[in-house]
């Protein structure tokens, strides 16, 4: 026995010897990053193989066990310092914050897309000074100030940041802070946007399908591609904004169609309505073949009614989900919906805390469960919301449509998560979005429709490339990770009871 111990250990110095000689040979190598060549640094003083680690003493196997733990930092010594951003262009509008410590040590977080950077500015007055690797006590602290939707952008952007931070003190992945990993790879499913024609329809499938090698696609099936058709809408017109459009974003008339909940427009389909729609339906399934799950969304705001006949027109296509058919606020409506139709149902991509997950799933309103990260309460608080929704036999699905910060936050938390599917990238037809980081284990962020999860990287696994992100800064906020002192001051007393 002594004997095979000791050619293990023989191997595997030699195997520890040839990585060595790896990673020297690519940190001479001139188009190694600094990113890569810090990362290798790091690796080569902290990494010692099994084969060292089998043949030392006592006192040294001491001193490896705690050699992943960053020796500048003490992370009991760990306090925030300061709370930064920036605004990108990803999405229209989507911010980076950055939270730095007494140790050199910082945590990148994300306010979700279309979400105002001052939600997350408000919260560093109450975070400043408190030890970034107590996450659960800041996350109470703050959480009463998110809410639905871009509202609580602000808490779990630093909620995000407060992981990177503890995974970099201590040395290990995010996933393994969060309990560990189910899976090495992350489904992705590729937002493919409706094309102007059939053809380009066909292309935007073909290039996410054939030459990125994504495996789950989501179409929007709404009826704004029924613009200038007759007889298809009653009601429509009513609705329509001045450039003749049935809008469901983006308008600041707290009236306007963009701005009504579902049940208060009176607007229907008719039967032909349907019968294009299906047909737009048929169209990407006769391109994608059944082996491809094809989830749906973005209909339009009209009632459940109409929302069952639309789902029973489509059901012959098995489509893989119906998303957000009406506000995810109406239990009930949800609860009709899904017992009447054969197709899935999902929602919860502006629900804020499991709280507010647990009426749909106890009263099993949907099918599936779909929460946003940035919007749902951050990692952990993700995690939890999946677990809970397991008990009951529903899976969960991941919506995200931000920068690689909140993409990466998202691959940790699925990677954790057991009854996870799938995770939204919403980026796809974007070439420089993967640029916007890179990875400090030098793997790709995304082959072949999967996420790689970082096995050993800590924290969220990567950092930004300064140059790509500073030339898609957002046109009205060209600052970047500048100081934040007139946010520094607390001017309220916040506790919510008497």
């Amino acid at each position: 026995m002594k004997r095979v111990l000791q050619q293990i250990i023989e191997k595997n110095k030699t195997e520890e010897k040839q990585r060595v000689q790896e990673i020297q040979a690519e940190l001479a190598h001139p188009n190694t990053t600094n990113a890569r060549r810090d990362f290798l640094k790091k690796a080569a003083m902290g990494g010692l193989a099994i084969g060292g680690f089998m043949s030392m003493s006592i006192e040294d196997t001491l001193a490896h066990t705690t050699s992943r733990v960053n020796r500048s930092s003490a992370p009991s010594d760990l306090r925030i310092t300061d709370l930064r951003y920036c605004v990108t262009a990803v999405m229209g509008r989507t911010a980076i914050i950055r939270i730095e410590t007494n140790q050199g040590i910082y945590g990148l977080g994300e306010v979700r897309d279309g979400a105002d950077v001052r939600y997350a500015l408000f919260l560093k007055s109450r975070i400043l000074g408190e030890n970034p690797c107590n996450v659960e006590r800041i996350f109470k602290k703050i959480r009463q100030f998110g809410g639905p939707a871009r509202q609580a952008g602000g808490v779990c952007g630093v909620e995000m940041a407060l992981w990177d931070i503890v995974g970099k003190a201590y040395g290990v992945p995010a996933w393994q802070l969060l309990g560990g990993m189910y899976r090495d790879k992350v489904r992705l499913y590729a937002d493919t946007p409706e094309g102007g024609s059939p053809e380009e329809q066909r292309k935007r499938i073909e290039y996410r399908v054939k030459d990125q090698g994504y495996t789950w696609l989501k179409m929007d099936v709404s009826i704004g591609e029924l613009r200038g058709m007759k007889d298809t809408v009653v009601n429509g017109k009513f609705w329509e904004n001045d450039r003749g459009n049935l809008s469901q974003w983006g308008a600041n008339d707290y009236m306007s169609y963009a701005n009504r909940m579902h049940p208060f427009t009176q607007v229907q389909i008719t039967e032909q309505g349907l019968e294009e729609l299906a047909q737009i339906v048929e169209n990407v399934r006769n391109l994608t073949g059944y082996e491809i799950p094809i989830s749906t969304d973005h209909y339009g705001h009209f009632d459940l009614n109409n929302n069952i006949r639309l789902a029973k027109a489509l059901e012959k296509y098995r489509l893989a989900w119906f998303e957000d058919m009406v506000p995810w606020q109406y239990t009930e409506q949800w609860k009709t919906i899904t017992e009447a139709i054969e197709t899935p149902t999902i929602t919860g991509e502006d629900i804020y805390l499991l709280k507010d997950f647990k009426p749909l799933i106890h009263e099993r309103a949907v099918d599936l469960i779909h929460p946003d990260l940035a919007s749902s309460g951050g990692l952990l608080e993700t995690k939890r919301i999946g677990d809970y929704a397991e008990e009951f036999g529903i899976a969960m699905a991941m919506h995200q449509a931000g920068t690689p910060v909140s993409f990466m936050a998202n691959v940790h938390c699925a990677a954790a998560t057991e009854n996870f599917l799938s995770l939204e990238h919403h980026s796809v037809d974007v070439p420089w979005w993967e640029d916007l980081v890179v990875t400090t284990d030098g793997r790709k962020l995304i082959e072949k429709g999967f996420a790689n999860v970082p096995l050993e990287a800590p924290g969220l696994g990567i950092e930004l490339n300064d140059e790509v992100v500073k030339q898609h800064l957002h046109k009205e906020d060209q600052s970047y990770f500048q100081p934040t002192p007139e946010w520094d001051q607390l001017r309220s007393h916040d506790r919510t009871w008497s």
